[in-house]
């Protein structure tokens, strides 16, 4: 009887060495994965880091409660799709899909593990949601770009350079859905025509096109920029400005990162703001809350910002009105 009670104490003490307590176990169920799905993270790391700044604002720490795994596409919008699919067999618990391309090959991998956006065109139109009130399906996030915003970074830019009769309006095809993509160079079309300009519509699809859509601006005698912001020209944003600088042609853009790197001006929400704000939808879908039931937020606050460095290196003079309505100047 000694025997079997001494065998029966031993026992309890080597389980007690091997079979983890109510508490650890709790414990670590609740470490929860976050798969953050990027086209090219290097050329834009404060936007990532954003995010993750949100998440721990609301109290996550990576390595204690959260685990991370990144894909990025290194700037081949063609690897997505693997890469989804990728953190879809990790069976992570949602998906940071960002810009509208990350989160369309995300939705392709999965339609139940929960994806959050950061849409740059109409998330309903591009076929990401049902409707902005309710998503109805496993994605949901935040919209940023408006045809009707773009309409007015081209009024500010021919304020701040009066007499221009031409803008090039340089955009890359395929980087939204085609109902976004339609209406929103419908739309600069009619703003520039409203206001006594045309437009010359000059296509990028990849870095390697850069510099022949500057000499096709230069040709037909452009007197003023406006990009539609995608992923691939934030990557080449300081290749951009200094083109623009080179060409002397006055340049809008809808990112206040194109001004910080030497651009003329630029309308538009805080892109980092919005990742930020990004990581509250994560949160809620830990804790429990399904994306359809999450609507999609959009910005309520746009920023104008002007660069008297650079417009004094193209020989402009911001109207004093124009400067009085900037939210921040750089002298």
């Amino acid at each position: 009887m000694r025997e079997l009670r001494c065998a029966f104490t031993i026992a309890l003490f080597l389980g007690g060495l091997f079979i983890p307590s109510a508490a650890e176990a709790q414990q670590a169920a609740k470490v929860a994965r976050i798969g953050i799905l990027t086209i090219n993270r290097p050329a834009a790391p404060h936007l990532t880091e954003a995010f993750l700044q949100g998440l721990r604002d609301l109290g996550y720490v990576e390595g204690r409660n959260i685990a991370i795994e990144y894909r990025d596409a290194g700037g081949k919008v063609e690897r997505l799709p693997a890469l989804a699919a990728e953190l879809v067999a990790l069976k992570v618990d949602v998906i940071m899909g960002g810009s509208t391309p990350l989160a369309l090959a995300a939705k392709q991998a999965t339609r139940t593990l929960p994806i959050v956006f950061i849409s740059s065109g109409d998330p309903v139109a591009d076929g990401l949601v049902t409707s902005l009130a309710r998503p109805g399906g496993n994605v949901t996030g935040l919209s940023s770009l408006t045809p009707e915003r773009f309409g007015k970074c081209l009024e500010l830019l021919t304020q701040a350079a009066p007499g221009v009769s031409r803008v090039a309006v340089l955009w890359q095809p395929g980087a939204v859905g085609e109902r976004t993509e339609k209406d929103t160079l419908t739309g600069a079309e009619v703003a520039a025509r409203a206001l006594g300009a045309r437009v010359q519509f000059v296509e990028a699809r990849g870095p390697a096109d850069i510099d022949k859509a500057f000499s096709d601006m230069t040709r037909a005698r452009a007197g003023a920029l406006a990009v539609w912001t995608t992923s691939m020209f934030v990557a080449e944003r300081r290749r951009l400005v200094a083109l623009a600088a080179k060409n002397r042609l006055p340049a809008v853009y809808t990112l206040r990162e194109f001004v910080d790197a030497g651009g003329l001006m630029s309308y538009g929400h805080s892109q980092a703001d919005l990742n930020r704000r990004a990581a509250t939808y994560v949160d809620k879908i830990l804790k429990g809350a399904k994306p359809a039931d999450l609507p999609v937020e959009q910005p309520t606050k746009f920023d104008l910002v002007i660069n008297l460095k650079t417009a004094k290196a193209l020989g402009l003079t911001i109207p004093p009105s124009l400067l009085l309505r900037a939210d921040r100047v750089i002298e």
